[in-house]
């Protein structure tokens, strides 16, 4: 039974490690497509357009709220935590 229960726990971690290095390989190249799509935008001239919302960003950057900024950004663009801190490092 003691042999059973190992097998299934080993082949579980196996599995799991599986899933998660195929969410990392996903993740980069869609990291890449996004970063091609920035390049073609800036090329044409083209940009998102405006949220009125990002002004509370933009306010919270004033007032040396760097974190809370971020957090504001990631909650009106969706957008991840690595994704969010390039983009107010930028807006400062």
């Amino acid at each position: 039974m003691e042999i059973a229960g190992l097998f299934f726990i080993v082949v579980g971690v196996l599995v799991v490690m599986s899933v998660q290095s195929r969410i990392s390989q996903t993740d980069k190249r869609v990291a890449r497509v996004e970063r091609k799509l920035d390049l073609i935008m800036h090329h044409l001239g083209v940009g998102e357009p405006a949220d009125p919302r990002m002004d509370e960003v933009v306010a919270l950057l004033r007032s040396d709220k760097k974190i809370q900024a971020i957090k504001a950004y990631r909650e009106i663009t969706g957008a991840g935590l690595k994704e969010a801190a390039d983009a107010v490092e930028r807006m400062a």
